[in-house]
C-alpha cells in the first residue's frame, strides 16, 4: 500500500507527473530551484528513494538517468483514499464524513465518476429484484445513495473530534 509521499518527494514527483515524460536530476533540480534553494544532491537522493520506492523508473543515459512515473498521480491519490478507507474501522462513517468535507465542485466530480463506473459496467451494482411476499420488509436503500442522507446516524469518523458530526461541522 502507498506511503503519503513527504513534501520534497511531493514536489519532485509533482514535476514527473506534470511533464509526463522522462526526466532528470538537472531538470528537476533547476525547475525546484524557482521555489526554494536545493542542492543537486538531495535531488538525487529523492529520485534514487522515489526509485527504491516503486514510484519511478530509471534508465541510464550516459552517466545520469533519466527517471519515469511509473503511474499517474490520480492512481496516488486513488490509491491513499483506498488505504485510509481501508483502515477505518467503520467505512460507512468514514465516507459520510468525507462526504462531508467535500466541496460542491469535489461532490459533483463525485456524481459523474459513479456515472462513469455505473455505464462501464451498469449490472455491477445491481441487486437483484426483491420477491414480495406477505412476511418480506421493504428493501434497504443502497448503501452508497442512503450514505449521505444518514449523517447523523453514522456518527463521528475515527479522529473526529467529540461534538464533532460526521459533516465535520461542530454541533
Amino acid at each position: 500500500m502507498p506511503r503519503r509521499l513527504g513534501d520534497l518527494e511531493d514536489a519532485v514527483m509533482t514535476r514527473v507527473w506534470e511533464w509526463n515524460r522522462p526526466v532528470t536530476v538537472r531538470e528537476v533540480l533547476e525547475d525546484l530551484q524557482k521555489e526554494r534553494s536545493i542542492a543537486y544532491t538531495t535531488v538525487m537522493t529523492v529520485l534514487d528513494n522515489l526509485h527504491q520506492k516503486g514510484w519511478v523508473r530509471r534508465e541510464a543515459e550516459g552517466r545520469a538517468y533519466r527517471y519515469e512515473a511509473v503511474s499517474t498521480r490520480a492512481a496516488y491519490a486513488a490509491a491513499l483514499m483506498n488505504e485510509a478507507w481501508s483502515a477505518s474501522d467503520n467505512p460507512a462513517a468514514a465516507l459520510v464524513a468525507f462526504f462531508g468535507m467535500m466541496s460542491p465542485e469535489q461532490r459533483q466530480a463525485l456524481r459523474d465518476a459513479v456515472r462513469m463506473v455505473q455505464v462501464d459496467d451498469p449490472a455491477e451494482d445491481a441487486e437483484p429484484p426483491a420477491q414480495e411476499t406477505e412476511e418480506s420488509t421493504p428493501a434497504e436503500e443502497p448503501a452508497a445513495e442512503a450514505a449521505p442522507q444518514r449523517a447523523e446516524e453514522a456518527g463521528p469518523a475515527e479522529g473526529d473530534e467529540p461534538g464533532a458530526s460526521a459533516t465535520g461541522k461542530g454541533r
